[in-house]
């Protein structure tokens, strides 16, 4: 028996895993795993829905890998096994375009406003807060 079908299994099981995490809006932003683009990184409201959209996807090319794995072992290792990275790779570069899309479409966030800043609108450019007496 060949070790080459793990490749597929191990990356298999990563992305469901991660997918999973991702489609049910579990997975922490973070510098890992998800769909990490500069749409996505925008904010937390951001990485959650373009993850979430790309949480399909990457279940499915999970699948995928440990399918294809467990039919690289049964018949032509090789073969299978390349077939099954295409098509793992295919899905989760199409799911992270699709979620970076979705993280695009997610209005700005807001501007964090100074501690003690009510949002005033004076003609210095800022508060009184950090006006020296």
């Amino acid at each position: 028996m060949t070790l080459l079908p793990l490749v597929p299994l191990v990356a298999g099981i990563a992305l469901l895993a991660i997918g999973t995490l991702a489609l049910t809006g579990r997975l922490p932003r973070n510098r890992f795993a998800g769909v990490r683009t500069a749409a996505t990184l925008r904010s937390d409201e951001a990485f959650r829905v373009g993850n979430k959209v790309a949480g399909l996807p990457t279940v499915v090319a999970g699948a995928v890998g440990i399918l294809g794995a467990l039919a690289a072992w049964a018949t032509q290792p090789l073969m299978v096994t390349i077939i099954a990275l295409a098509g793992l790779l295919t899905l989760s570069v199409g799911g992270g375009v699709l979620g970076s899309r979705a993280a695009a479409a997610v209005p700005e966030p807001e501007p964090e406003l100074p501690a003690g800043c009510k949002g005033c609108q004076c003609g210095a450019g800022g508060c009184g807060v950090f006006q020296k007496a």
